[in-house]
Formats: C-alpha cells, sequence, structure tokens
C-alpha cells in the first residue's frame, strides 16, 4: 500500500499534498424506552487526497481506490483554482510508523448478542423503577485504521477502538418531566460499561427524586462543580475558544486570547494534549501527521498556549501541537480538541464546602451554549450546600456568565481528578468525535445561578 500511495503522489507541483485512507467497522445499539430501535454492525472504506496550492486547498473523497493519481490531478487542480497568496503550512519532521489499536477487553470481539443482553439489563433496571416514564440508551462502539501519506514522505498507519455509552432515565408525574443521564466510553476495553447496575439504580432512583425537589431562588453564589460538569465547562466553554482556527479567523477573539495575559489565579492549569495516554482523545499522531503533544494552555493562570493544526500554526507563527483531526475520510483536518482539563490542587471536598454558609452543588451535564467568552450551562443534577454540608436536592440549575471572569473567580481546585470519558465533540459537521474532558471539584465565586 507505501508504494502504491507514494506512486499516486509523485509528479505533481504543489505545496503539499496528503492521501488519507480509512477502514471502519462498527457496533450500535439504540433503545427508546421498551424499543429496541437499532441494531446492528457497520463497516464502511474509503478516503481522500488534500492538497495546497499558493494558500488554496483542494480536497476530494472516494469510496474506492480506482484512479488514485487521477483523484490527486483533481485535487491538486481544484487547489489551484483557489489559490491565491502564499502557502502556510509548520514543517514537521516526517516519519513511517505503524501504530496498532490498543485494547483491554476488546470491544469487537463481543457478540453483538452480549451487547444486547447487557443494554436490555440496563434498561430494565430503569423502567423498572417506579416514576420512571421511559429512557434513553445508545452504544456504540468502533474499530479504526487510518493510513496516511504525505508528498514530504510520511506514512503513518494507526489504529484505535473507541466505545461509548449514555443511558438516561427520564421520571414524569402530572406533567412534569425530568431525567438524570449517565455516560460511559473507553479506548477499547468493553469492562468499562460492564458492572455499572447499582449506577444505573442510582441515576432512576434521582430522576424520581428530582420530581419533588424544588426550584433554588435565583441569584449569585458560591458554586462547587462536580469534576464532570467542570469538565464540561472546561472543555465547552474554554476549549473551544482555544482552537486557533477560531482565534485566527475571528479579530475580537485574537483581541481577548493573548498569550501571556492573566486569566486566572497561579492555581489554576488547563491542559489538552493526545499524548496524555489512556483517554479517548489519545493518540500517537494526528491526522496531519504531527506528534501528539500535552499542551498547557493555561499555566498558573496564565495563557500558556493554544491548539494548532499545522496550517495555524505558521499562519500565527506559533509551533504545531498535534491538534488537526478528521472524523472519517469525508471531511478534512481541523483543529479539535483532545483530552482537555483542568489539573488537581491540593484541597479536598469537606475543605472546599467547609466555609460555604449558602451555595449550590452542581452536578454532571444536561446542556449547554456558548458565545464567544458567554456561556450558559444547564447542570444535571444540583444540591443545596449549607453550613459546609451538601443538604437537599434541587432542581437542576442553569449557570451563566462571562467564561473569563468565571475563571479568574475560581477560588480553590480539588486533588480529586476524575475524567469523562462519555460523549463526543462536535464541530463544522463533524460529531461525535472521540474525546475526554475533565476537572478536580473545583469552587467558584458569585457564580449566577437562574432558578425561580
Amino acid at each position: 500500500m507505501k508504494d502504491k500511495l507514494f506512486a499516486a503522489l509523485k509528479g505533481q507541483q504543489a505545496d503539499y499534498i496528503e492521501i488519507r485512507l480509512d477502514e471502519s467497522s462498527s457496533s450500535r445499539l439504540v433503545y427508546r424506552g421498551e424499543r429496541l430501535e437499532e441494531a446492528g454492525r457497520t463497516a464502511s472504506s474509503g478516503g481522500n487526497v488534500r492538497a495546497l496550492v499558493r494558500g488554496g486547498w483542494g480536497f476530494v473523497s472516494f469510496n474506492n481506490m480506482q484512479d488514485l493519481a487521477a483523484k490527486v490531478t483533481q485535487a491538486v487542480q481544484h487547489a489551484r483554482h483557489v489559490g491565491k497568496e502564499e502557502s502556510y503550512f509548520s514543517p514537521v519532521t516526517p516519519v513511517i510508523d505503524r501504530v496498532e489499536a490498543s485494547f483491554k477487553k476488546n470491544p469487537v470481539e463481543v457478540p453483538l448478542s452480549r451487547k444486547k443482553e447487557l443494554m436490555d439489563e440496563y434498561n430494565r433496571l430503569l423502567l423498572d423503577t417506579p416514576g420512571i416514564q421511559t429512557t434513553s440508551i445508545g452504544y456504540t462502539d468502533v474499530k479504526k485504521k487510518v493510513t496516511l501519506a504525505t508528498s514530504e514522505g510520511a506514512y503513518i498507519e494507526q489504529g484505535r477502538i473507541d466505545l461509548n455509552l449514555r443511558l438516561t432515565a427520564i421520571a414524569s408525574r402530572d406533567g412534569d418531566v425530568q431525567q438524570v443521564g449517565l455516560s460511559m466510553g473507553s479506548r477499547g476495553d468493553f469492562a468499562a460499561v460492564e458492572g455499572l447496575h447499582d449506577q444505573v439504580r442510582g441515576i432512576a432512583r434521582r430522576a424520581v427524586d428530582m420530581l419533588s425537589a424544588p426550584h433554588v431562588k435565583g441569584g449569585t453564589y458560591t458554586v462547587v462543580l462536580d469534576p464532570i460538569l467542570a469538565g464540561v465547562f472546561v472543555h465547552e466553554a474554554f476549549g473551544h475558544l482555544s482552537e486557533a482556527d477560531h482565534i485566527y479567523e475571528n479579530p475580537k477573539l485574537r483581541e481577548i486570547m493573548v498569550l501571556g495575559k492573566r486569566f486566572g489565579g497561579k492555581h489554576l492549569n488547563i491542559v489538552d494534549g493526545a499524548a496524555v495516554p489512556g483517554y479517548r482523545g489519545s493518540y500517537k499522531y494526528d491526522d496531519e501527521g504531527t506528534p501528539a503533544t500535552k499542551t498547557y494552555l493555561i499555566r498558573e493562570g496564565v495563557l500558556n498556549s493554544r491548539l494548532h493544526s499545522r496550517e495555524t500554526a505558521a499562519r500565527m507563527g506559533e509551533q504545531p501541537t498535534g491538534n488537526a483531526r478528521a472524523i472519517n475520510y469525508v471531511y478534512p483536518p481541523i483543529v479539535r480538541m483532545t483530552n482537555t482539563y483542568i489539573e488537581p490542587g491540593t484541597t479536598t471536598l469537606e475543605e472546599m464546602l467547609g466555609d460555604i454558609k449558602e451555595g449550590v452543588y452542581a452536578c454532571n451535564w444536561y446542556g449547554g451554549t456558548t458565545s464567544l467568552e458567554m456561556f450558559t450551562f444547564s447542570a444535571g443534577e444540583a444540591y443545596m450546600i449549607r453550613h459546609g454540608k451538601i443538604a437537599e436536592m434541587i432542581r437542576p440549575v442553569v449557570l451563566t456568565g462571562n467564561v473569563f471572569t468565571t475563571l479568574h473567580n475560581i477560588d480553590a481546585i480539588g486533588n480529586d481528578l476524575e475524567m469523562n470519558q462519555g460523549g463526543g465533540c462536535g464541530k463544522a459537521g463533524q460529531s461525535p468525535l472521540p474525546v475526554s474532558n475533565g476537572s478536580p471539584h473545583i469552587r467558584i465565586q458569585n457564580c449566577l445561578v437562574g432558578g425561580k
């Protein structure tokens, strides 16, 4: 295969060309209440050619390998029509490497019947809980092999296995509906979604209990976020702002995201990196062949770096960070997060709660929106904090604010880092891309909480 791809790249007049091949197989189960809506296996294969000429990109995707040289020529011609200026593309030492998929209990080898049996058990536990009206369950595992060949001489074969599970219990009473979810995932270990029976019972009970919970009085509170919600916050509210294509293309964001600017206390460190091993966003090389890194976005409260592809790094005069990713062969690589998290501090949860007379403990995630530096997040669950203790359950709260003000208002960071492996990231139509995010517990002063 290597010789065939390099032969197709020869004889072209372009600043850069790459061929990327993608082979994948997956299994999927989807439940809505009693009904199993989807169960099956799928497989796909294809590839694309991306060419850079005078700053313009040409892109051609395909489902077969016939006339590969002609597809390369077509991509180069497309780039010539677009390109009108200088090309920007950071140099990376080309490597020839093969990376095998890593796994513990390989989900690909688990029969679909066993996966269905397990999901049936979870669904039954949810539906048998008094007060649960319906459920939503989605399970997916994917085995993928990506082959990259470039005009610079790089040739990389990279395999990975990914799985993801989301369970939601939906309770109803007198027209009132509440829900609690559980997300799990792994990079190649089916055991990560086994043995969740107690957690499944727990989300069902909490969804029913939420029907009787009061609303919080809206206002400004000291808020403690659990690792799941804090991880979602750092991913959605700050991680996307750190993607260099957003920064480069938005003058207002360039004025805000200035390297060296202080965004928090010295105890605040925010990291993204595929070189952090063992998580769903981990890999050895990105989809441009750049080695994975561990990037400190904020180091000791100061903006230290951002996430780059080779093009954004060259345009901004910085170093590529190995964050160019494509969800499959239909799309070109764009700047994406990998494993994004707040590094742990030294504070225990008990110490964090201890001096709060009245506050809010917000857990889990439900949804949210961001607009540049402004965010609105819905917690999946919430509790009052009274006199240094977690007290009664309340209805899920909405947290609103300016991300940079909120980062400054983080005055305590826990010592209990946890990574959320469930879910996925969406951007520019490419979703759900495997990522992970996480945090210890964090305490935020003067946080605006929506309620009654």
